[in-house]
């Protein structure tokens, strides 16, 4: 199977980061294909960020059936686009916060999401609530900038950790949730540190999407996920238009290329 990992901000760097946390962790018949969203801000921190993250997103995710993707994931923790990316989508589309969140509550009964600015916080814990884990979940913030964990001379990492250690000691969690894509090549380090689990959405994506493929299942289309109504987008939107976005290929003239990082099969 194939499953297309969209980075929906533009940094390539942090693409390479979830491309690789992707690669390591997919099956042995499993492609990965790791993209950068072609326009949107460098990092996503807050619902402003989140709103221009999304038209680049669908953009790319268009381009999954001529790319010949099973699957989906949207690589950013607040689950950006995510119900857009559905409608817009037959195949399974899968958020990194939603496969965390659901695959740590198979381990543990209380944990924390540790993320990166304190006006992320409030984004992750209104989706904690829609995914029902509210009594089980804390969210906690280390106020780092995301692209501060792609700089080596940042204190990020260790602002991370100390605010992980409060997780372990003050919400008395039993397992820690990396808030950001970009933390992804953190986890075999944390789980050696701190001796608990520390789960990476990259990872529990990649497991769930593979999941889903294997199942024979795609995204309901009737209801909240029934493809979008036919309909002219003006000005600067024409281009998103559903059926123009839609029937948008890899090389159309109708979305911009996408920046793709590495395609692999897994070894």
């Amino acid at each position: 199977m194939r499953i297309l990992v969209i980075n929906p901000n533009t940094t390539q760097s942090m693409t390479a980061t979830i491309a690789d946390a992707a690669m390591r962790i997919a099956g042995r018949d499993t492609d990965i294909l790791a993209v950068t969203s072609s326009m949107g801000p460098v990092s996503i921190e807050g619902y402003y960020d989140e709103v221009f993250a999304v038209p680049g997103l669908l953009l790319e995710l268009a381009k999954a059936p001529t790319l010949g993707a099973d699957a989906a994931i949207i690589a950013c923790f607040d689950d950006t686009g995510l119900d857009a990316a559905r409608a817009l989508a037959d195949i399974p589309v899968i958020g990194i916060c939603e496969a965390a969140v659901s695959a740590t509550a198979f381990i543990a009964q209380k944990f924390t999401i540790v993320t990166t600015m304190e006006r992320s916080r409030l984004p992750l814990e209104h989706l904690v609530h829609r995914y029902g884990m509210s009594a089980r979940c804390n969210v906690r913030a280390a106020d780092i900038p995301v692209l501060s964990l792609e700089d080596p001379a940042s204190n990020a990492r260790e602002r991370l950790r100390a605010e992980i250690a409060l997780a372990l000691k003050e919400d008395r969690a039993e397992a820690i949730v990396l808030g950001c894509a970009g933390m992804a090549d953190l986890v075999a380090e944390l789980r050696d540190e701190f001796g608990v689990p520390v789960v990476d959405g990259v990872a529990a994506a990649v497991k769930q999407a593979e999941s889903l493929v294997s199942m024979g299942l795609s995204t309901a289309k009737r209801g909240a996920y029934a493809t979008p109504l036919a309909k002219p987008y003006r000005g600067l939107l024409e281009a998103f238009q559903p059926d123009r976005l839609s029937g948008a290929s890899a090389d159309s003239g109708d979305v911009l290329t996408a920046s793709v990082h590495k395609t692999t099969k897994a070894s």
